[in-house]
């Protein structure tokens, strides 16, 4: 028996984990993720056969978010998803919260910079189009906190809570091109927090915090929501296939308590990596003024000690 018409079996044995984890091959994403390795690889063997280093830890950053990725899409939690809401809400934070992280950990606009051969003066290549974008009103819009919040809760309330999820679970095609959606909405929210690659968005350290804790707490609140329902809220899910063994508002509470959970992870791990990014920068302009200060004879402290002398005098 079909689920919603879009191929998808309904007399699944109940889930385990080595269920889940077994290896399908939903060739959309296994392609996706094969194409992302291979373009990343080429950047960094690029740049390693011209002599530049590239950090080790960006590649296994981008590598193991590529991963993230077909582990929830190209596994049998895809298939599960399709019928069990806490299932799907395991994908949905991963590819929406845990995979874009690693994956802009991964520095790939700055590699694909680097990698890209310059057109030539007058010219324009795939390097100049790229760094035009980067420049464009359209990225300031879409990177702006004012854009990527609202875009980052409407995607759990105006999804969940609207027939809009139901039709789009209708068809494969419809549940793929949402979790599309849901990375794309990390990427862009991470994106300007996260400070790795260049972006027309770039706020202050203190901003970049204020910005990561404005969005999670509507995660908690949608985990909450969904764990205190006495109805299932999700037509989709309202009724599961009985070979499942699971009924509709356990497996509710269990994907609102993975909502709820899950939105703490991200959290640390971003706030680990803008702390650890702070330092490094706190240290590099620490260097810069000593070197300063080395070449001119630490004239700024000469300057100030002299306007101390000056009105010490004028107070005599």
């Amino acid at each position: 028996m079909d689920h919603g018409g879009h191929g998808m079996t309904m007399d699944l044995p109940p889930f385990t984990v080595a269920r889940g984890l077994a290896f399908t091959g939903e060739p959309f994403f296994l392609v996706g993720c094969l194409l992302a390795l291979a373009l990343y690889g080429w950047g960094v063997v690029r740049l390693r056969r011209r002599g530049d280093a590239w950090p080790v830890g960006r590649t296994i950053g981008f590598v193991t978010g590529v991963l993230t990725v077909a582990l929830v899409m190209c596994t049998g939690l895809n298939e599960y998803g399709m019928v069990l809401f806490s299932v799907h809400m395991v994908q949905h934070m991963v590819i929406s919260m845990l995979s874009p992280i690693l994956l802009l950990l991964g520095a790939p606009v700055t590699l694909t910079l680097r990698a890209l051969p310059s057109a030539g003066r007058g010219r324009k290549g795939p390097r100049e189009l790229l760094v035009a974008l980067l420049h464009s009103r359209y990225l300031r819009v879409i990177t702006h906190p004012a854009f990527t919040i609202p875009l980052f809760i409407a995607s759990l309330y105006a999804l969940y809570f609207t027939p809009l999820f139901d039709f789009l679970m209708g068809s494969m095609v419809g549940h793929l091109a949402m979790m599309v959606h849901f990375l794309a909405v990390g990427l862009v929210f991470f994106w300007p927090i996260m400070g790795v690659d260049p972006g027309p968005h770039r706020p202050g350290f203190v901003m970049r915090i204020l910005e990561l804790f404005a969005g999670m707490p509507f995660h908690a609140f949608f985990g909450i929501a969904l764990m205190m329902a006495s109805e299932p809220m999700i037509e989709t899910y309202a009724d599961p296939p009985a070979s499942l063994g699971v009924s509709a508002l356990s497996d509710q509470s269990a994907a609102g308590g993975i909502a709820w959970a899950f939105s703490e992870i991200p959290s640390v791990m971003v706030l680990v990596a803008l702390v650890f990014q702070w330092y490094v920068t706190e240290q590099r302009h620490a260097r810069r003024r000593d070197r300063r200060a080395d070449r001119d004879g630490d004239r700024e402290l000469a300057a100030y000690n002299a306007y101390l002398a000056s009105l010490r005098t004028r107070e005599q």
